[in-house]
């Protein structure tokens, strides 16, 4: 029988949680700094790399936001995604799910239309390319004030056609998902997907809010629902999938060991999680380093794989045939790897 990490390794995945500025490599950072002029505040590589150590989220996005000051042009959103995009399909990604935040770059003087352009062109490439389907999703920096992600969404009604989602990220604490009530509000009427960051560091409360005020179809993260045992059953009964990202939540501390990442007892509970990178340059792993992290440090079972494989699709906005294609593919693989 294939073991448990070759088998998490080949298989055909979707990855529904990962920011594509946090995919950004250090080598292409000063790469793209140099085309573009940018002075970075480190030397080399290796500073950046070192530069990498958080103890809690808003560390991490003190940086976060610092290395996407080189994005300038269309042409480097493009870059940035097709380098994430070749990385995936390594990983034996078939679909994705990407996050990107047009309030990071349009504050800078940036153009929406080459934020969502560059990605946009890149996605469309890796689905002639690579044989990668994608949704994007705009996201809304929950630090700034609803009226500021009001003023996004009218800026990306141009774009719309090329945006399938809404989502919800930036400092959790202290920025409560029912903020935002009225941007998703707008964004449920236009007929996009919801989700929203909720339950990393912020408590289950948070993750109500999201449910009831924002209408979301999937929660980013919540660990902390289980702390919750009323939350669990609702999410248990309407089959919500959570996007979690284990590697993640060790860098930042929202676990302190990988032994205790709670995913087997979302799994036990009755839970939909699937397994993400997040920002996987910031985080030290793509989508199989934090499959392989978890089988390592935990007593999961080859069926406990085999779901979080099927919940990443289930979990997805893609269209319903292509989903049932995708997940008898991974059926198949299954069927073939037993």
């Amino acid at each position: 029988m294939t073991d448990l990490n070759t088998l998490a390794a080949n298989a055909p995945k979707a990855e529904l949680h990962l920011h594509i500025e946090g995919s950004f490599e250090p080598e292409l950072m000063f790469e793209i700094a140099r085309r573009n002029d940018v002075n970075l505040p480190f030397k080399s590589v290796e500073d950046i790399r070192a530069a990498y150590d958080f103890s809690n989220l808003q560390e991490f996005l003190d940086i976060y936001y610092q290395g996407m000051s080189v994005l300038l042009l269309e042409q480097d959103f493009y870059d940035l995604t097709w380098a994430y995009l070749t990385r995936a399909a390594a990983d034996h990604v078939i679909h994705t799910e990407i996050f990107f935040d047009p309030q990071g770059h349009t504050e800078r003087g940036v153009a929406f239309a080459d934020v969502v352009g560059g990605i946009s062109r890149a996605l469309g490439d890796a689905k002639d390319k690579l044989g990668i389907s994608s949704k994007l999703i705009m996201c809304f920096l929950r630090h700034l004030s609803e009226e500021e992600a009001l003023a996004t969404w009218d800026e990306a009604q141009p774009h719309l056609s090329l945006i399938d989602g809404v989502g919800l990220d930036s400092s959790e604490v202290g920025h409560p998902p029912s903020k935002f009530k009225k941007v998703f509000a707008k964004a449920r009427a236009a007929g996009l997907h919801l989700v929203a960051h909720a339950g990393e560091e912020g408590p289950p409360s948070y993750i109500w809010e999201a449910l009831d005020d924002l209408c979301i179809e999937r929660v980013d993260h919540g660990n902390r629902a289980l702390e919750d045992q009323a939350l669990v059953k609702r999410l248990a009964d309407e089959g919500l999938c959570l996007t979690v990202c284990p590697l993640s939540n060790l860098k930042l501390c929202v676990i302190d060991d990988m032994k205790n990442h709670p995913i087997k007892v979302m799994l036990d509970a009755g839970l939909k999680p699937n397994i993400n990178s997040d920002d996987p340059s910031y985080f030290g792993g793509y989508v199989n380093d934090n499959f392989l992290a978890l089988i390592n440090a935990l007593p999961l079972s080859r069926t406990d794989i085999e779901v979080l494989l099927r919940n990443g699709f289930e979990g997805s906005f893609m269209d319903e045939s292509d989903k049932a294609e995708a997940l008898h593919r991974l059926q198949n693989y299954i069927k073939n790897t037993g």
